[in-house]
């Protein structure tokens, strides 16, 4: 599903990524670990493809992402969620119209955006406050308003950068089970997070960073 290949990014002089090889096979659950600096959030832009690497191969679906071509590129993207976070949600747009918008602008039919976008709601437990604003929620609710937006699209791939960072503990675990169930639905997840206390038992599979190296792959 993913496969890198002795990627290397760098930003002027400084080198956040340096010969990154790595796979996450279909329907996997890997975690993207280290200590801040370490890379993750630029690898993970990577896979999303805003930023393209200054060295290597990165082939998402058996795609190249550094030969595709712009639009091309932009419907692969389409089948991968991103959920970032600072939730980026428009403050001025109600949940119902945030989680929506992700359909809009692929030019989808409004009656399937209503039905898809209810469905979403539904499933994050989230439809009693598709009329509220973001402002008028938790950071949890956010937080899973920023899921259903990303899933709404069915995506391929899920990729989350420290989607817990923000929350307290007891929203953590929530969270955290929404991701497994998304998860074991077939969704490809990479989620990057400093958090060892989110990492302790996971069953999954981390791949540790340090100074934009791979140094460790590990099953917690």
């Amino acid at each position: 599903m993913i496969q890198i290949f002795s990627v290397s990014k760098s930003f002027g002089g400084n080198i956040a990524l340096k010969d990154i090889s790595l796979r996450v096979r279909q329907g996997e659950f890997v975690f993207i670990t280290g200590p801040s600096g370490a890379g993750k959030t630029t690898l993970l832009r990577l896979i999303f493809g805003t930023e393209k690497p200054t060295g290597g191969q990165i082939l998402i679906n058996k795609i190249n992402l550094t030969r595709i071509k712009r639009l091309k590129l932009d419907m692969l993207r389409r089948k991968i969620g991103f959920v970032f976070q600072d939730f980026k949600l428009i403050n001025t747009r109600t949940v119902f119209q945030n989680v929506a918008l992700a359909l809009e602008i692929t030019g989808e039919r409004s009656t399937i955006i209503r039905k898809k976008t209810h469905q979403a709601l539904r499933a994050l437990g989230l439809e009693k406050k598709e009329n509220a604003y973001p402002l008028q929620l938790s950071g949890g609710e956010q937080q899973r308003v920023a899921i259903a937006r990303a899933i709404i699209n069915d995506p391929l791939i899920l990729i989350a950068d420290e989607p817990t960072g923000n929350l307290d503990p007891d929203i953590t675990k929530e969270i955290m089970l929404l991701f497994r169930s998304i998860n074991l639905r077939g969704t490809t997840l990479v989620i990057a997070t400093h958090s060892r206390e989110l990492l302790e038992d996971t069953g999954q599979r981390i791949v540790v960073l340090n100074q934009g190296r791979i140094v460790d792959e590990i099953v917690a």
